[in-house]
């Protein structure tokens, strides 16, 4: 398996990655998801940006997993160390091939493209209902630093 950047050619098997993450969402959080189209578009969009990536996972010309890497500096406030994130803001492995330390490598590759571009750590989010997820950020050096709260009713 290598783990290398995605290229248009892998934009089928990105969607339908994508289509498990969006399930995903609406389970966990159907108030603010549904399942979208990631179109050619959207992939061009990132591919050529000089600040975001799609890393997947390959073995043998199949996609196995990915992670879209951002690279993002902090807000500019007095208060806040002026540091730059590496923000994995996707990953999804396929369903049949979790437990075999593909997500694991692609956030090892995430860490290393923020090490390449500069960045000072790396952050990301999981639904809190997510347990397994939240098991794996752990077992891989991620730890809860903020919670995220929100109300529902702007009464």
């Amino acid at each position: 398996m290598e783990i290398r950047k995605a290229t248009i050619n892998d934009a089928p098997a990105l969607r339908e990655l994508y289509l498990l993450l969006e399930k995903d969402g609406v389970r966990y959080q159907p108030e603010h998801f549904v399942i979208g189209t990631r179109t050619d578009e959207f992939f061009q969009g990132i591919f050529e940006s000089p600040t975001q990536d799609i890393l997947v996972a390959d073995e043998g010309g199949t996609v196995l997993g990915f992670v879209h890497v951002m690279i993002i500096p902090q807000k500019k406030v007095s208060c806040l160390k002026p540091q730059t994130v590496v923000y994995m803001q996707d990953l999804c492995v396929r369903e049949d091939m979790r437990n075999r330390r593909i997500g694991t490598e692609l956030v090892r590759a995430a860490k290393d493209y923020g090490k390449a571009n500069g960045a000072d750590f790396i952050r990301t989010q999981v639904f809190p209902g997510n347990v397994d997820g939240m098991r794996f950020y752990a077992r891989n050096g991620f730890c809860e630093m903020m919670k995220t709260i929100e109300c529902q009713s702007l009464e």
